[in-house]
């Protein structure tokens, strides 16, 4: 289990609950059998870096290639570049103090005192060393979201373009309930039902009715609520954090863009089964509405990065794949036809994952300190993967059907019509999902050429029971995991697993910094609640008198901020050995397989990837779709296959690596 997140022997603030058991359930992950903490027989005690938390060996990252150049970086910005700049950012240049403040780290730097291990800074291109000095500039590669548009970030229809092109482009769904509904306890949490009515968005429907707009299926909403609500008493407790559980409902135009028409900032009651306290903002009139709906906006955005990080990114495919990976190694033979279609497909992950554990999702870790759900992160995390998670679900189209922005057509190339014709992420992801799909399918054609032959493999049966009944223990009486009983059945499982590691994957965690690498853009967590003149009428005239400070003020500090864009810029970079999808699998190796039809077969995924990337190069210069092409839009290539090595905001590694 998960239970190594925390650190008792360090004090109370550093204990966490154990993910993993009835009461929290988790994936689980690779034993590393070290000795309980004193303080908690339960408890694993923890290695800190920068010693190494044991991995298998024919799992870490391998040193004769460049693979040590990301965990390097990463290990320097963790180890050497945080400490630095904990040290050089000091009380009285804690907030940003204008705009141009944070243009500044992109400009000039951010002066660091460097210390003693300097030596460490030359792995981090992001650091120069100021001659004959002790110092260094941490200059920051300005991010992808703001080199086409400074101001794009602004806009409402940009605002609803990263809710289909952005880092978190699966969280969105159809609205068809109005007003939307809770399913927490209203004996705890008070009425279920929204407080946005059919007045607040009248005017924003071009003339139709709430009914009428949802059978035409022009609404669709983000809808944050029952994440956050639960926990937002013990987040809102923690100095310097403050959230809401947000709702935002998006009008589709007919030029096919998303236009936010109301949010919904909710906070807990004051006492159980009372209705929240709750805001409807709508799109502003004037200038003083207009900057509470920028504070809105941000409150959402900092709402979504959280799920994008805590759920999204680490749960669905990092923590979720890891039960399969070590399955694969422990029941099937190097030589199993299986393991050598999932070999590339889990390079690395294991290391990457316990390097998380280690420095990234442990107690008082980069995501407790940079993201708005702070200690509660991992039960967040936790409870998506008992109220929703489910395998046979994380598919794309079947994620699409879920989420209600597709339906089923047989006429479709893909079986499926979106609702949002230029819906980028679904567009380029079919691609990708049908070339992986064919793949698979005639693969395991030539190994398994009916029912009998996959149901008396032992080897095959014996991981994939491991993998639910061990790896997802806690999950494993749901009544809807996949069988894995024909040909077709062990496709559909392997189709999924490979679309996870690889491409959706890809789609979550590089763009990272180029798209979340502009704090106020998109804020990963938020210190001040909406300003309220009833609820403290000094603070409501501040915001009066300085709103762009108030905003500001609002966002991260210089630390956090700075700290974040460090961590989220390695994690953008490819490495220089990356293994892309589609890409020969023998350069210089031994061959990976003697079966000519199954190289065969592979040589048609390669040139269906290639088919794949030169389609989303054409959909990129197409003006008809304006949610990846117009003046200053960015394109969307987090889906496009192939990239050099660094932060470029496209390409699909094989594997979850970074």
């Amino acid at each position: 289990m998960y239970d190594d997140l925390g650190n008792p022997d360090r004090g109370k603030e550093f204990i966490r609950p154990i993910l993993g058991g009835q009461k929290i359930p988790y994936p689980r992950r690779c034993r590393t059998g070290r000795p309980p903490t004193d303080t908690n027989m339960l408890s694993e005690s923890r290695v800190e870096k920068p010693h190494r938390i044991y991995v298998p060996r024919d799992e870490t990252f391998e040193e004769l290639k460049q693979g040590a150049f990301i965990s390097g970086r990463l290990r320097a910005v963790l180890h050497t570049l945080i400490p630095s700049l904990i040290a050089s950012v000091s009380a009285e240049t804690h907030n940003f103090q204008g705009f141009h403040h944070v243009d500044n780290l992109y400009k000039e730097g951010l002066r660091l005192k460097l210390g003693l291990q300097e030596h460490l800074f030359q792995k981090m291109p992001l650091v120069q060393k100021i001659q004959e000095s002790s110092e260094g500039m941490l200059r920051y590669d300005t991010p992808s979201i703001l080199s086409k548009d400074k101001f794009a970030w602004l806009r409402d229809d940009e605002f609803g373009r990263q809710a289909i092109a952005g880092i978190n482009p699966v969280s969105i769904e159809s609205l068809t309930v109005f007003p939307p509904v809770s399913k927490l306890d209203p004996a705890i949490y008070g009425p279920p039902k929204s407080s946005i009515t059919e007045l607040h968005i009248a005017g924003q429907l071009n003339g139709l009715t709430v009914q009428e707009a949802m059978d035409k299926e022009k609404l669709f909403i983000v809808d944050h609520h029952d994440v956050y609500m639960p926990f937002l008493d013990r987040i809102n407790a923690i100095q310097g954090r403050k959230a809401y559980a947000t709702r935002t409902i998006f009008f589709l135009t007919q030029a096919g863009t998303l236009k936010p028409i109301a949010i919904e900032l909710c906070l807990p009651p004051s006492q159980s089964g009372e209705p929240q306290p709750s805001k409807v903002l709508t799109p502003p009139c004037d200038a003083t509405s207009n900057w509470i709906w920028m504070l809105g906006k941000a409150h959402v955005s900092s709402n979504d990065a959280g799920v994008h990080q805590l759920v999204n990114h680490w749960l669905r495919t990092h923590a979720i794949m890891e039960p399969f990976i070590l399955a694969a190694h422990r029941r099937m033979s190097a030589m199993h036809p299986i393991f050598k279609l999932l070999h590339p497909h889990m390079r690395y992950t294991l290391e990457i994952n316990a390097l998380a554990r280690q420095s990234l999702i442990n107690a008082e870790g980069v995501i407790e300190s940079c993201f708005t759900p702070g200690p509660v992160s991992g039960e967040i995390s936790s409870a998506y993967y008992r109220n929703h998670w489910r395998f046979d679900l994380e598919g794309l189209p079947a994620d699409l059907l879920r989420r209600g922005v597709a339906k089923e057509d047989a006429t479709q190339p893909h079986g499926i019509r979106l609702l949002i014709e230029d819906y980028p992420y679904a567009n380029d992801g079919l691609l990708l999902w049908s070339a992986i799909g064919s793949w698979v399918e005639s693969y395991v054609q030539l190994y398994y050429p009916d029912a009998g032959t996959v149901q008396n493999d032992d080897e095959l049966q014996g991981w994939y029971h491991e993998s639910i009944h061990v790896g997802h223990a806690d999950l494993r009486d749901a009544p809807w995991w996949p069988p894995l009983s024909t040909p077709r059945d062990l496709a559909a499982i392997l189709t999924t697993l490979v679309w996870l590691a690889s491409a959706q994957h890809a789609a979550l965690n590089f763009g990272q910094y180029p798209l979340g690498g502009y704090v106020p853009n998109r804020p990963p967590l938020m210190r001040r609640l909406l300003p309220d003149p009833e609820r403290d009428a000094a603070e409501y005239a501040m915001f009066l008198a300085d709103p762009h400070r108030f905003f500001l003020n609002a966002m991260p500090g210089v630390l956090e901020a700075t700290k974040f864009m460090a961590v989220v810029d390695t994690l953008s970079t490819h490495s220089p050995d990356e293994e892309y999808l589609g890409e020969g699998r023998d350069e210089g190796a031994a061959p990976w397989t003697g079966d000519e039809e199954a190289v065969a077969a592979h040589l048609a995924f390669v040139a269906d990837v290639r088919q794949a990337e030169e389609t989303i190069d054409g959909r990129n210069a197409d003006y008809g779709r304006r949610n990846r092409c117009g003046a200053g839009v960015l394109p969307y290539e987090l889906l496009a296959p192939s990239s050099s090595p660094g932060v470029t905001c496209r390409g699909v590694p094989n594997s979850i690596s970074i």
